[in-house]
């Protein structure tokens, strides 16, 4: 996804596409195709991991429900060990596999029967956002707080003890707005206009149930928030100190 020397075409996304289903598989990388992306085919998470092995992808999409390892196993693997975008495709009836799909880190998710013109605006937007990070300074200062760290650049999220929490490209753009104003309400609009515009999940779902995608992943207890407070008539805020160190591979 970086950019090319003037005079020099772009390389296009590669997308694999991760689908047992042969009938959906192939006509649906072909109209990607048609789109201008480079796409290739995977009938299980097994072969997927395979061919990722030989050549990355600049995006994923993955079907939840495939025989063998299922979407979810590999979406965690996805996201944890490569930081790479993923978009799953879902049956119309698994709204809790959607759920514990973006809680693991997928960016985004697409509901079957999907209109393929709508599939190829969420990739498009879901690309734009990670060349966002990709194209950040080569070095920004880690978030410290409460014994979280939180390194911008590589959209990684560790807790007090150490282990990497896997989290969305919504998740990361909204709590990183917070880590950018401690303990100042910050009200529904203001998170709005500060994560970058209403774009996929995050906002299909309200910025409530963001929040509270969140909580689940960095509070004690969601129940009783302790980091992230709910203002009443105000919005939420941060109630955190933060500090920036050097990033853990530069040496700090």
């Amino acid at each position: 996804m970086a950019s090319a020397p003037q005079g020099v075409a772009a390389a296009p996304d590669r997308i694999l596409l991760v689908d047992d289903e042969k009938a959906l598989r192939e006509p649906l990388a072909a109209y990607l195709a048609k789109q201008g992306f480079a796409v290739r085919e995977a009938e299980s998470a097994a072969q997927a991991r395979s061919m990722l092995q030989g050549e990355p992808a600049d995006l994923v999409l993955l079907d939840i429900m495939m025989p063998g390892e299922d979407g979810l196993s590999l979406c965690r693997h996805l996201v944890e060990a490569k930081s790479m975008p993923v978009i799953l495709l879902t049956a119309r009836g698994e709204a809790t596999d959607r759920i514990v799909g973006l809680e693991i880190g997928a960016d985004d998710y697409v509901v079957k029967p999907f209109e393929p013109r709508e599939l190829v605006a969420r990739i498009r937007s879901v690309l734009r956002r990670a060349a966002r990070v990709e194209s950040a300074p080569e070095i920004e200062r880690d978030f410290m707080f409460e014994g979280w760290r939180l390194d911008p650049l590589k959209r990684r999220l560790t807790d007090p003890e150490g282990a990497v929490v896997a989290i969305s490209s919504a998740e990361f753009r909204l709590l990183k707005a917070f880590l950018d104003h401690p303990r100042q309400v910050l009200d529904r609009d203001r998170l709005l206009d500060m994560v970058q515009g209403r774009e996929a999940h995050l906002f299909d779902r309200s910025v409530d149930n963001a929040i509270s995608r969140l909580r689940r992943k960095v509070e004690v207890d969601r129940a009783d928030p302790q980091l992230i407070l709910t203002v009443r008539g105000g919005g939420y805020m941060l109630a955190a100190d933060v500090s920036r160190h050097d990033p853990i591979d530069a040496g700090g």
